[in-house]
């Protein structure tokens, strides 16, 4: 068994264990607290995805940089298929608890509100790492005052 197997293993059994605590709280307390007892154990389960995604995008980025390292030699692309990977990942990720949030204390306005916020940040990254995304590129000389 590896490393990684282990500690899988381990939070497989943590996992268990919770579960087997919230069944048997449930028993005691009764069916009023049913729907609490499932809410938590969600929460604990929702908090071990994120850590979990957020682990692989970390191990995912630390990879491309060292590839990027290595081969440091060639000029870097602009648009890194790791880094707009990576960034879709964290938006992602990031977009539920910003969803539940806006929505929790704005409803359907505070919902547009941070929906609105994700797709400007994606866009403006898209922008970052792909400039001839939007139109044409402008040569070196180009300028905004000249017409």
């Amino acid at each position: 068994m590896t490393g990684m197997e282990t500690i899988m293993d381990a939070r497989d059994a943590d996992l268990k264990k919770e579960l087997d605590a919230t069944l048997h709280a449930r028993r005691e307390l009764g069916e009023e607290y049913e729907s609490a007892l499932v809410e938590s154990f969600l929460e604990k389960v929702d908090q071990r995805i994120d850590g979990a995604v957020e682990r692989r995008v970390r191990r995912h980025l630390a990879e491309a940089q060292m590839t990027v390292a290595r081969n440091s030699r060639s000029p870097r692309p602009t648009d890194s298929w790791g880094e707009r990977f990576g960034f879709g990942i964290v938006s992602l990720v990031l977009a539920v608890p910003l969803s539940a949030i806006g929505a929790g204390t704005a409803h359907l306005p505070g919902l547009i509100v941070s929906w609105i916020g994700i797709v400007g940040v994606n866009a403006v990254q898209a922008v970052r790492t792909n400039p001839g995304l939007f139109g044409r590129r402008r040569a070196s000389g180009d300028s905004d005052w000249e017409d």
